[in-house]
């Protein structure tokens, strides 16, 4: 059984020491990033077009299994004042039907302003329309999951921090 297989019966248990997967979910198109085995770094991985949430949720726990990820992180799109819209609500229903269907800790992550970022820098980058449509959401997801990464590394402290 690999670390994002179905769920056997007594729940999900995570790995830190584990690549962790960053997923910047969208009804069109879902951006992938995924982290250093260290945890420390988040690195882009792909952009994937889909057709329905089943497929977002199967190309999702595909990519799970073939970088061996530990744990997912999707991000979730607040409104600036914290409430929840309608896409938060998708992603809530996505997060949920994702962690029923692997066998790792699927968690949320703050996305405000992901998005909006990626893109400015882009444009500041004269980077084309068409090619920004391509790099944006494996981009978000990279934004998204390295500030995951850095809030454990704050909260926690570095996981080699005490190997010295």
């Amino acid at each position: 059984m690999t670390s994002c297989d179905p769920p056997a019966a007594g729940g999900h248990p995570g790995n830190l020491n584990m690549p962790v997967l960053g997923i910047d979910y969208g009804e069109k198109r879902v951006g992938f990033a995924v982290s250093d085995p260290s945890g420390t770094m988040a690195l882009t991985l792909r952009t994937v077009e889909v057709r329905s949430q089943a497929d977002a949720l199967q190309q999702a726990a595909d990519i799970c299994r073939e970088v061996g990820a530990g744990r997912i992180v999707v991000g979730l799109p607040l409104n600036m004042n914290g409430s929840r819209g309608p896409m938060a609500e998708k992603v809530e229903l996505f997060v949920s039907r994702l962690a029923a269907s692997v066998a790792v800790p699927v968690v949320t992550s703050d996305e405000r302003l992901s998005t909006s970022t990626v893109e400015r820098s882009l444009i500041e980058a004269d980077v084309s329309r068409a090619r920004r449509k391509h790099l944006r959401d494996k981009l978000a997801a990279q934004v998204i999951l390295q500030g995951y990464l850095d809030g454990i590394v704050t909260a926690e402290g570095h996981p080699d921090d005490d190997a010295e």
